[in-house]
């Protein structure tokens, strides 16, 4: 009897350790693809160093040494005002963002895409886009776009104003094909087997106290 007694104990705490597994893989193993963010285009990839930091000419003027206004300053001042309100920004990174975030948000206002669209833009940029879309699809029109290369992005107008918001021009020189078609998928506008150039003026913003590192597109403006 004694044995029997032992067996049923058995029972029981493995019945107990599978009811446990059991609730562990209930909480820990569930993945549906939409814990992990949306890749930021602006934020420094895991292999560039992030504790390297040059020192400025002690013989220059600081460029935040005067009160931040609205007042226009050269490109150069502007760029500096920029490094030394937020000493992670870097030009070249930065472009390199921007031209990510270009691809992706020229590709995604095509597909139609406003979840992809809307941490990229600003309030008022998304809701025209998103508006833009909605006339497309009520018309039953499809928006093809394919961004080739990316060939030139330079940075045209910089700005720091006094509520520390950093505004960065940046002219896009980029190989497209870009095909409207009807309800019917007859062509409307482009050329399917056509790539054209097109050059893009977009800046983008970001609040240099703000501890999100992501930059917002606030307008657009294209260039013939």
């Amino acid at each position: 009897m004694g044995d029997g007694f032992v067996f049923i104990e058995i029972i029981i705490f493995a019945m107990i350790a599978a009811f446990l597994v059991y609730r562990l893989r209930s909480v820990l193993g569930r993945r549906t693809g939409e814990e992990q963010q949306r890749p930021n285009p602006f934020t420094a990839r895991p292999n560039q160093p992030d504790n390297v930091v040059t020192l400025p000419d002690r013989n220059r003027p600081r460029p935040d040494a005067a009160p931040l206004s609205d007042e226009p300053v050269s490109l150069a001042v502007a760029l500096e005002q920029i490094k030394a309100a937020d000493p992670s920004f870097d030009e070249k990174h930065f472009l390199e963002g921007a031209k990510a975030a270009f691809q992706m948000i020229v590709e995604a206002f095509a597909r139609g895409d406003t979840a992809a669209l809307r941490p990229l833009l600003a309030d008022d940029v998304y809701e025209n886009f998103a508006r833009a879309i909605r006339d497309r699809q009520a018309a039953g029109e499809q928006y093809e776009t394919r961004v080739d290369l990316v060939r030139e992005a330079d940075v045209v107008e910089a700005k720091l104003g006094a509520d520390h918001t950093a505004r960065v021009t940046v002219k896009l020189v980029s190989d497209q094909m870009n095909v409207l078609r009807d309800r019917n998928g007859a062509v409307i506008d482009g050329d399917p087997d056509a790539v054209v150039e097109a050059t893009d003026v977009w800046t983008f913003a970001r609040n240099t106290r703000a501890r999100d590192p992501n930059w917002a597109l606030v307008e657009t403006r294209v260039t013939n």
